[in-house]
């Protein structure tokens, strides 16, 4: 016997049972919506382009301090008052002209009086020789003692020593009246003069004079980070780090306004080690400089050229950077994206030069970048790497 139910119930459970299964197909269709691969129409439009393997030049810049190759500091060498200034700054003078002049009459009376007591000592010398010429014949005849030669044979030879004396005396005094003007120890470019007429100057003064700079050839000073360095030494041909240096090519100057120095430059010297605070090490550069453009002081940049006969270029919109590495999209054979770590060899201002980890002919995402993820399926729009050649050149 069925049990009762009424015809009430009935209605109410078959209502229920619609509205369970309406939610159960309406859950099902919206998974499977979400789930369900985009349709080929749905993929984005992105445009694509295809590396080949070309020739390029790329640079490692540096930054660098450029100074004459001499560089000479002006002091006294004696204590006294500036009476005359011969040079202005910024000229040029030759080597043994006048600079400056310091006021000599102290140093002169001095020479005065060392050469006065260069005479009397000389007096002295004659009087004690004339002493032991005379007592000579005596003591030869038993007239008077030998002690008494031999004192006067000390005397003499304490005249000597006085006559020695007072000749160095004179040769200082000398010296220190030399010093009271001060000439030009090389050819070059004066610096600043900071002090004028009536300063008094000295020895123990912590600021020079002036600075002469002779810039005929300058040196640019800069350093390499430890991971440069081990890229110089693996990269470059040569057995020792002087072979290195001598193959490396001729350098350029990059100034401060961004031009490039026309003169080619040539890594001469590298320190033997590391700077322990800085963790770099310091290379020297000359160039050369007959017009007398580059001043010791000035700033710029030295970049050292580094030529590939063949490598991938890869324009820098295409790539992303992610944890300090750079990536890029490569597209595959299905039209899905991957990312791709480069390793990269050198670069221009436009482009990377990657090695081994792109091939020539593979097609990467150009731009739009941010809006893809691995295994996204786009449609490619091929662009030219030509084109993009011929608008910025490498």
């Amino acid at each position: 016997m069925e049990p009762f139910v009424s015809i009430q119930n009935k209605t109410k459970l078959s209502a229920a049972f619609i509205a369970v299964a309406l939610t159960i197909i309406a859950y099902s269709c919206g998974t499977t919506s979400a789930d369900a691969p985009m349709a080929g129409g749905d993929a984005p439009v992105l445009p694509v382009v295809q590396l080949k393997a070309l020739p390029a030049k790329s640079f490692r810049e540096y930054t660098a301090a450029v100074e004459g190759k001499v560089n000479v500091e002006i002091r006294p060498q004696v204590d006294g008052y500036l009476d005359k200034i011969y040079v202005d700054e910024g000229a040029y003078v030759k080597q043994g002209q006048p600079l400056f002049r310091i006021n000599d009459r102290p140093y002169q009376e001095q020479f005065s009086n060392a050469k006065a007591s260069l005479e009397a000592a000389k007096a002295n010398l004659e009087k004690a020789k004339l002493e032991v010429d005379r007592l000579s014949p005596l003591v030869a005849n038993n007239v008077v003692s030998d002690v008494q030669l031999k004192t006067a044979q000390a005397q003499y030879s304490a005249a000597k020593a006085a006559v020695a004396q007072a000749q160095s005396s004179v040769g200082n005094a000398g010296i220190n009246v030399g010093y009271t003007l001060i000439s030009a120890p090389v050819s070059g470019y004066i610096g600043r003069i900071p002090l004028k007429i009536g300063s008094l100057v000295g020895r123990g003064e912590a600021q020079a004079l002036t600075v002469i700079s002779d810039v005929k050839e300058v040196y640019a000073y800069f350093s390499m980070s430890e991971v440069d360095f081990l890229h110089f030494k693996n990269d470059i041909a040569g057995e020792t780090i002087a072979d290195k240096i001598k193959n490396l090519p001729p350098v350029e100057l990059v100034l401060a306004d961004g031009s490039i120095y026309t003169g080619k430059g040539k890594i001469e010297t590298v320190e033997g080690q590391f700077d322990k605070t800085m963790g770099a090490i310091s290379f020297r550069a000359a160039f050369p400089n007959a017009q007398g453009l580059l001043r010791s002081g000035s700033t710029g940049k030295v970049r050292i050229p580094q030529d590939f006969p063949s490598t991938i270029v890869v324009p820098q919109e295409a790539t992303f950077e992610l944890q300090d590495k750079v990536f890029v999209f490569a597209v595959g054979d299905s039209n899905k994206v991957v990312s791709k770590p480069l390793s990269i060899a050198g670069k221009t201002t436009g482009y990377y030069f990657v090695g081994n980890s792109l091939k020539d002919g593979e097609r990467i995402v150009y731009s739009g970048l941010g809006r893809l993820r691995d295994g996204a399926v786009i449609q490619p729009q091929p662009v030219q790497i030509d084109s993009l050649l011929r608008s910025r050149p490498l």
